[in-house]
């Protein structure tokens, strides 16, 4: 017997399959996994979630393991290599962003002790069940406060879609395994 999914997932290839039964929705509090999703998930703006999860490997090996202190220190020589490299989304501005963004996600660290206590506080650390948006009242506020530290490419829609993907909200529908 074949177990019930999310629509979204069903009939789908195998890599979406294992992202929605291992990952979607399962919260995350380590600082080093947030980064990476929250970078991910800028570079997922415009286009679709698959193809990001193609490219994973290829965009840990590109950004060093999603070092942060690595990724603050990045050269335009560092930038040209990314641009010439094709298993990535070779976009200059997420380029640039994430380096920006590598330098505020610290400051936030900083701030608050840990990137996770700053995101999951937005929730009193609880998790939200089943709101099945694009983005909401949480994903603008967020959304606002990051931008005004400084981040780029952190709009409400991709707030909404990090806040899923770290755990914070759980959309598997009541039909699903995971729900």
């Amino acid at each position: 017997m074949t177990k019930k999914r999310c629509g979204w997932v069903e009939g789908k290839e195998e890599i979406y399959i294992k992202y929605h039964d291992e990952e979607w929705g399962v919260p995350k509090y380590d600082d080093d996994i947030l980064f990476e999703m929250l970078i991910l998930e800028m570079f997922q703006a415009g286009l679709s979630w698959i193809t990001i999860l193609k490219k994973h490997e290829a965009f840990k090996k590109a950004f060093d393991d999603f070092d942060i202190d690595k990724i603050m220190e990045y050269s335009e020589s560092k930038v040209n290599e990314l641009l010439e490299n094709k298993g990535i989304i070779r976009n200059k501005l997420k380029i640039n962003a994430t380096i920006n963004n590598a330098k505020i996600f610290r400051k936030i660290q900083k701030e608050y002790g840990s990137f996770s206590t700053y995101i999951w506080s937005y929730t009193d650390g609880k998790i939200i069940k089943a709101e099945y948006k694009t983005k909401s009242d949480l994903s603008e506020k967020i959304s606002k406060d990051l931008k005004e530290k400084g981040m780029k490419f952190v709009g409400p829609t991709i707030i909404y879609s990090y806040m899923e993907s770290i755990g914070i909200i759980d959309n598997h529908t009541p039909d699903c395994f995971k729900y």
